[in-house]
């Protein structure tokens, strides 16, 4: 299997999942400050021009989410189980991408992606409105998590490495996360994961 990744908040999902599970993957990167990601090679993987994307046996597959469940379901994990918490999980994926990711996605995009690559100063409107945006889905995500370790039963699943993906960068991003202590405590615990804190290949 190859996975095609840069060190971005996306990828960050899929290449954290892979090493938490020490699936059997290439981790193939792809410089999106040069552009790989547009080459018609790349291209002809993912026809997004986005990261991450995974080949195996010849077949491709893009979006990290779906990336994330393929290698768990092909490892035999637990993180994507097949029983009545699969629903629970599509309802957390669902809501991440729709609610909360866009928001917190925000903050990283100004605040990193734009110096990273030169793109010009913080948008300060984007800013104010992510933060309102932000705050109000961080404090329905903060009162599920009372008194939960995960996000879905009572083990590790492909929603919490989803859901948390911005929360490694809160500091640098920016993300108000002050007075939501649940979603620090949460975070805090999946810190512990090796393959959490250190997801891309060295």
């Amino acid at each position: 299997m190859k996975l095609y990744y840069w060190d971005t908040l996306n990828p960050r999902k899929a290449c954290a999942v892979a090493k938490y599970l020490n699936s059997p993957v290439e981790f193939v990167p792809v410089d999106l400050g040069k552009g790989e990601h547009k080459r018609p090679e790349y291209l002809a993987i993912n026809p997004n021009g986005v990261v991450p994307a995974l080949e195996d046996s010849g077949k491709t597959l893009w979006e990290s989410n779906a990336i994330m469940c393929y290698l768990a379901d092909k490892a035999g994990s637990d993180l994507w189980p097949h029983d009545e918490r699969q629903i629970e999980i599509i309802r957390w994926l669902s809501w991440d991408a729709l609610e909360f990711a866009p928001q917190a996605g925000t903050f990283y995009f100004e605040h990193i992606i734009k110096p990273r690559y030169s793109l010009g100063d913080p948008d300060a409107t984007a800013l104010e409105r992510a933060t309102v945006q932000f705050k109000r889905f961080a404090g329905v995500l903060n009162n599920h998590l009372r008194g939960r370790d995960y996000l879905v039963g009572d083990g590790l699943t492909v929603a919490d490495f989803a859901v948390a993906a911005s929360l490694p960068y809160a500091d640098e991003a920016g993300i108000p996360l002050d007075g939501f202590s649940e979603i620090q405590r949460w975070h805090a615990r999946l810190n512990e994961l090796e393959a959490w804190r250190h997801p891309f290949p060295d």
